[in-house]
């Protein structure tokens, strides 16, 4: 089963408006996610634990890739000014899987397109939504 054009419209769209919302990279003492990898560990929306599927993240050259339950993912992303975070243009492949895990993948991508601003604390990445609060977080990998 494919997931709907309307979702992946909608996650497209959405990552967009938050990419006017935050503004673009710059070197002002932002740290660095170039070259990091990552596996959800938490996240705020849905009832469903992250642990029970396979979620990554990894980031290079502007670009953030991974497995999002059911399919690989990929779109690019920017940091900063500060703490600032967005990604943009998300596509994931097409496979189906059982329901549970199609309902995770489209909470992750919600989650992941909303992201509005990020922290790297040790081997901890967590996103943020628009209104500061936690959405995705992550164990260095």
């Amino acid at each position: 089963m494919r997931p709907p054009v309307r979702f992946l419209i909608a996650t497209t769209a959405l990552a967009g408006l938050v990419l006017l919302a935050s503004g673009c990279s710059s070197g002002t003492g932002t740290p660095s996610l170039d070259g990091t990898s990552w596996k959800l560990t938490g996240w705020s929306l849905s009832s469903l634990d992250p642990n029970d599927f396979n979620f990554t993240a990894d980031f290079k050259d502007g670009k953030v890739t991974g497995q999002s339950a059911v399919n690989r993912y990929s779109g690019s992303y920017t940091t900063g000014p500060g703490d600032a975070f967005s990604t943009k243009e998300t596509a994931t492949t097409m496979m189906a899987g059982p329901e549970p895990a199609m309902r995770a993948e489209q909470a992750y991508l919600k989650l992941l397109g909303e992201a509005a601003s990020f922290k790297v604390s040790g081997s901890t990445l967590t996103l943020f939504d628009a209104n500061g609060n936690e959405s995705l977080i992550y164990a260095g990998s």
